[in-house]
Formats: C-alpha cells, sequence, structure tokens
C-alpha cells in the first residue's frame, strides 16, 4: 500500500498518531510519505489535533482511494487501535523536532472533569497506566512527557521510576497536577533530571491545595539539596473562563507568594478583554516579567497598546 500523511496542524509540533502510524505501516512493507498533489495514495490519513478556531481544516485529497481522519479536532469518539498505538513512534518525519528527544505518554486520563478541557470526556475520568518508558523512549537525552495527570494513576511512582532510571531530561509538558503533591512522590519527582516542569492553578476554588502541593514540591527540592535549573517553574494560571480580572490576579499572587512563576493561558483570545492581553504579555515574557513583577505598575506605565 501506498499510504499518504497529513498533519492538519502543520509540523510544529510531532504528531504522535502520525509517527505511530506510519512506524505500523511500514512493519508491513507499505510505503509512507508526507501527501503530495502528484502522487496516487491507497490511503491518506488527516490528522488534526486542534479545533477550527485554532487549526483550519484542510480539502479532502481526491488522490487517495481512501480517507481516514483523525484526532480531537474531528471529535472525541476516535482513536487508533491497540496495535497501531503500542508501536514505537517513526521520529524520522519530524527529524527536527525529534533529535534526541523521545515523545509519548505512560498514562492516560484524569479525574478532574475540568469544564475548559477533554481529556476527561476523550480518555476517561481514571487516570491509568498505558505504556511502560520504553514503548516510545531508546536512549534519548530528552523525553516529552504528553501525560494529563501522572500523580492521578495509582502506578505512578513506578512510572517516576522509570523516568529517573531513564537519565534522560524530562519535559512535563502537560503539568503536574500539584493537588497530587505528597512528601513521598515529591521526593521521587526532585530525583528525575528535570528540563521543565509545569504546574497549574486553573481556577479560583484551588488555590489553597496547589499552594500547599507547590510548597512540598519545593521543600523536596531544597532538602535534596536541589534548585531548578535556571528560572523557577511554571505555573499555568487559565483566564477568560468564567474568572474576572480580580480572580486571575488573586491566583497569580498566590503563585508568585510560594516562590514560582504565573504563565498565563487564555480559554479564547477572540472574547478576551484587553487586561487579559495585557497580563498574558507582562507574565509570560521573561524581560518584561523580570524587569516589572507588578502588573500594576507594568500596566500603568505601559507606553504602548498590544
Amino acid at each position: 500500500m501506498r499510504i499518504g500523511l497529513i498533519d492538519v496542524d502543520g509540523h510544529n509540533w510531532p504528531n504522535l498518531c502520525l509517527m505511530k502510524l506510519s512506524s505500523w505501516h511500514k512493519a508491513r512493507g507499505d510505503t509512507v510519505e508526507w501527501w503530495n498533489g502528484f502522487e496516487r495514495y491507497d490511503r491518506v490519513y488527516m490528522s488534526k489535533v486542534f479545533t477550527e478556531e485554532y487549526s483550519a481544516d484542510e480539502f479532502e485529497p481526491v488522490n487517495a482511494a481512501e480517507i481516514i481522519k483523525g484526532g480531537t479536532g474531528y471529535g472525541l469518539d476516535n482513536g487508533l487501535p491497540d496495535e497501531v498505538e503500542h508501536s514505537y513512534p517513526d521520529y524520522s518525519l519530524y527529524p527536527e523536532q525529534t533529535r534526541n528527544t523521545a515523545y509519548g505518554f505512560l498514562t492516560r486520563g484524569c479525574p478532574r472533569a475540568c469544564g475548559f478541557c477533554i481529556v476527561s470526556q476523550k480518555e476517561g475520568r481514571r487516570s491509568r497506566k498505558v505504556a511502560d518508558l520504553s514503548e516510545f523512549w531508546n536512549g534519548q537525552k530528552y523525553i516529552k512527557l504528553l501525560d494529563p495527570n501522572l500523580l492521578a494513576c495509582p502506578q505512578h511512582m513506578e512510572l517516576i521510576e522509570q523516568l529517573t532510571k531513564s537519565g534522560a531530561r524530562v519535559d512535563f509538558t502537560q503539568g503536574i497536577d500539584a493537588r497530587c503533591i505528597t512528601r513521598e512522590n515529591a521526593e521521587a519527582l526532585v530525583r528525575v533530571k528535570t528540563q521543565m516542569m509545569h504546574f497549574a492553578m486553573d481556577r479560583p476554588g484551588v488555590i489553597a491545595a496547589v499552594k500547599r502541593g507547590l510548597e512540598i514540591y519545593a521543600d523536596a527540592l531544597d532538602r535534596a539539596e536541589k534548585k531548578w535549573r535556571g528560572r523557577p517553574p511554571k505555573v499555568y494560571v487559565l483566564t477568560n473562563f468564567e474568572t474576572s480580572h480580580e480572580q486571575d490576579m488573586e491566583r497569580i499572587h498566590a503563585v508568585q507568594s510560594v516562590g514560582f512563576e504565573p504563565y498565563v493561558m487564555i480559554y479564547n483570545k477572540s472574547t478576551a478583554p484587553q487586561i487579559t492581553r495585557d497580563l498574558q504579555r507582562w507574565a509570560n515574557n521573561p524581560i518584561i516579567y523580570h524587569a516589572q513583577p507588578d502588573f500594576k505598575k507594568y500596566r500603568r506605565n505601559r507606553p504602548w497598546t498590544i
């Protein structure tokens, strides 16, 4: 078979589903390549992660006998067959982004069921182990971990140990749920070679629980005589989703009070007020943030508009 692949979202971030499909088909002797309009294909896969607001759809190719669309951008009721899901990714599809870097999930699902997130709807309200590290890592120096809620999985200590033993630098791309942090798993986390650690404080009602978790993690770092490399870990602060500016600022001040740095996420940029856009620019630009860590002073003295 001749297989064509279309990454509808673009090629700025490796599409894990397409990498697994490519690996699975190549193992069966099929020809796999990025789709182009001058060839004829037996099957074309179109994968889309983001919704239409962030990633416009493409026209269906006419030079294919069969077209299969998948990914959350097309709905929540599609997924890879088990034999494809557990294939080692074909990292050669994205040589630049995956140079010495592995991408994958150890767990799927999340018990939180947040209104702004589709994970619980798509993957279930239980965090469960879906793979061992060896399923997508084979000695690479870096690991991009995509898990939505690693610490909510009953086997998370076993999986953290796998990350530690790998010796690779791990980027917890989707964040660690600070509400699930205990002294035991905090001590395990600080033993991982961490490239980037993210947390989240997405709603006003979680401030106390998240602060407690962040303090435990910071204490574990101190007791292990470790400090984060470079800047402190980021804490995602969701805005423009059922909160006022005052509530957003309350969470930002809570993040700052424990020595971490806020990273503002706007739920819907098209409806975000100017003050929220200013807040994102201030928090997410290291030069601006460190020059003026007080948002009120930054906004009052800002001579330009966005």
